[in-house]
């Protein structure tokens, strides 16, 4: 049983919910600076994140075992190499997806109750589980993603404080949609030639190597511009996160350097290595600033 739980985790790569959960909870910490802090209000944020991407991976890699099992670089991934049954992946993702939706209840166990995740919970997911099918017919199926994960923030925003003062989440999310938008051109380099010939859609594919690192850098510049506008939309956050935002700038840069048309064998130390920084380091940024504020 602990053997096929860590199979588990290991198709849906689970150390990789340090990309969104820390901008979630970074919305969180602003969002607890005006409303009173609720432990229920964190545990169902934690439980909404951990299975809503859970069962979007777990779905994803349903939806594209074929695939997978076509292309060299994916070809040991655990449902083409028979470690995990398609049987079991689908219960696993419908599992998830349900503890989702029973998670988003938790909110209503608060005082006062707030529904509005209960209410939101099947489209967003529904949305999230899309993601999987975009690479068929668009080349902006790295825009889907980012959009994905750009929820994060505002959905967490929600849970604590409604849908009221929106600005602060949505420059948030906004700039997660960039960031996360960027990392997946770049990842996708890897397979540009493979999507090209089976017909999967994606930047790389459409525009080359050098035409989607061009894409992916003009996504990340775009990023601290944004991070940079939230401070527009409250008083709490100061210096301390500015002069993290400009380490946060040089980090992505450095990402880029990492990466060239002809040499595409750091990508992975891109992809996760620099981004795990950015997105725990900013989160620690803004709670530092939040609690000198």
């Amino acid at each position: 049983m602990l053997s096929r739980l860590n199979a588990l985790l290991g198709l849906i790569r689970f150390s990789h919910t340090v990309f969104a959960l820390p901008f979630a909870l970074v919305s969180a910490a602003i969002a607890w600076k005006d409303e009173p802090f609720r432990w229920v209000d964190l545990l169902g944020i934690l439980m909404c994140m951990v299975f809503a991407r859970t069962s979007a991976m777990a779905f994803n890699r349903l939806i594209d075992r074929r695939f997978d099992a076509a292309n060299p670089r994916t070809a040991n991934r655990h449902i083409p190499a028979g470690i995990l049954s398609t049987s079991s992946v689908a219960w696993f993702a419908v599992m998830s997806g349900g503890l989702f939706l029973a998670s988003t209840g938790i909110f209503l166990l608060r005082e006062p109750p707030n529904p509005w995740p209960l209410r939101l919970g099947l489209p967003v997911l529904l949305f999230v589980l899309g993601y999987s099918y975009t690479k068929r017919f668009t080349s902006l199926s790295h825009f889907w993603l980012g959009a994905s994960l750009m929820l994060a923030p505002v959905a967490a925003w929600i849970a604590i404080r409604g849908i009221t003062e929106l600005q602060t989440p949505i420059m948030l999310g906004l700039a997660v949609f960039f960031w996360v938008a960027g990392f997946d051109i770049l990842y996708a380099c890897q397979d540009a030639d493979f999507d090209r010939n089976v017909g999967l859609h994606s930047v790389p594919a459409r525009l080359g190597i050098a035409g989607a690192l061009r894409v992916a850098l003009a996504c990340h510049l775009v990023m601290p511009g944004l991070l940079f506008a939230v401070t527009l939309t409250t008083t709490h956050l100061g210096p301390i996160y500015l002069v993290g935002l400009g380490l946060l700038t040089l980090l992505l840069l450095v990402q880029h350097s990492l990466v060239r048309p002809d040499d595409l064998t750091r990508v992975n130390q891109a992809f996760f290595g620099v981004n795990a920084i950015v997105s725990i380091g900013l989160f620690i940024v803004v709670v530092l600033d939040l609690l000198i504020d």
